[in-house]
């Protein structure tokens, strides 16, 4: 049932084609920027997801901003050309019911004015304004919505959602919906474990970092989520980079050039959280993408300037992985004019 989406603060906009995502300067201040220090050091940087800073994208336990009708639709339009972007092995389906009352009652509470969740024992009504979803279900019956579970309630929030069922001392990749990832594939990587769909990673399995990772992950308790950020770099604000897609965004990287590096290199940035499942014992592993141009990144000062210095510290093999081959040096170079030499303060957070 569809009733009729409010007048709501969210753009109209693209991640394909005419590509025409914007950030409002506020949306820019907020974001998670990823770099705390002016040189890149390769870290576990794990913490618990706890902050709540109000203004930030840590405010909420699960972020909504201005793109979030525009990346729904084209969550959507992925998932239509390509169905295998959301999967889940048999046995992961109480997770996918975890799953989505975790994202419900996070959403209604945090956002009242956008969502609602009504519960009589096991008949729920969730309410979406933005997206004009007016939704009456029974709990644990997946005939009564459109969707199973978790493609449900992931097709109505904003990043990738892996479940992550844990057995033998291990996580494995059991379920999940994939559709705006930095170049790797649910189809792929599904029923793999934590050590197998990290294996491309260069130089942090033989500093045992995944290995450290790991042990975190698996003490994680319910209630007690943690988080990480991660970041790569991206041509055109396109959020479907998928191997399964290469042919479509992979001719793109060389088209950086000094003239428009400002307005087509993106820095994508990763916010990623886990949350232990109540019923399933699974883990949930969100990834949210933020995406911020170089001209973005240049409206606060402090960012354009410890950008710049962390490009310049790049071991070549993570630079590679992180999608700099080709434009690394035209990066540096057109970030150079925000550097003046002057510490920074520290932090993460604009000055």
């Amino acid at each position: 049932m569809a009733t009729k989406a409010c007048d709501l603060p969210f753009r109209k906009e693209t991640f394909r084609d005419d590509f025409t995502f914007r950030n409002s300067p506020e949306t820019i201040k907020r974001a998670p920027f990823p770099f705390d220090k002016d040189s890149y050091m390769y870290a576990v940087n794990m913490e618990l997801h706890k902050d709540g800073r109000a203004g930030t994208a840590f405010e909420n336990p699960f972020d909504v901003d201005e793109h979030y009708v525009a990346e729904m639709q084209d969550r959507a339009l992925v998932l239509n050309e390509d169905p295998l972007r959301c999967q889940s092995l048999p046995h992961m389906k109480l997770a996918g019911w975890d799953v989505l009352e975790l994202l419900m009652t996070h959403k209604a509470s945090s956002y009242p004015e956008w969502f609602s969740l009504t519960r009589d024992g096991n008949q729920w009504h969730w309410i979406n304004r933005p997206m004009g979803i007016d939704q009456k279900f029974t709990f644990g019956d997946e005939t009564t919505l459109p969707y199973e579970p978790l493609e449900y309630i992931t097709r109505q929030a904003q990043g990738d959602f892996c479940v992550l069922d844990e057995r033998d001392g291990n996580l494995w990749m059991d379920a999940g919906i994939v559709t705006t990832q930095a170049d790797w594939s649910l189809d792929f990587d599904i029923g793999m474990n934590f050590f197998e769909w990290h294996a491309p990673v260069p130089l942090a399995h033989e500093k045992g970092i995944f290995t450290r990772a790991l042990k975190y992950l698996l003490t994680i308790q319910q209630g007690n989520p943690a988080r990480r950020l991660n970041w790569t770099m991206t041509v055109n604000p396109r959020l479907d980079t998928s191997p399964e897609n290469y042919h479509v965004w992979g001719p793109e990287n060389i088209q950086i050039t000094p003239e428009n590096v400002g307005e087509k290199l993106f820095l994508r940035i990763e916010l990623q959280s886990f949350w232990r499942l109540p019923r399933s014992n699974a883990m949930l592993f969100p990834i949210r993408c933020y995406l911020l141009s170089m001209q973005d990144l240049s409206t606060v000062p402090k960012w354009a300037t410890r950008m710049h210095r962390v490009l310049q510290t790049l071991p070549p093999e993570i630079a590679s992985y992180k999608g700099l081959d080709g434009y690394r040096d035209i990066a540096i170079e057109w970030l150079s004019q925000f550097d003046n030499g002057a510490p920074t303060s520290s932090g993460s957070y604009p000055d």
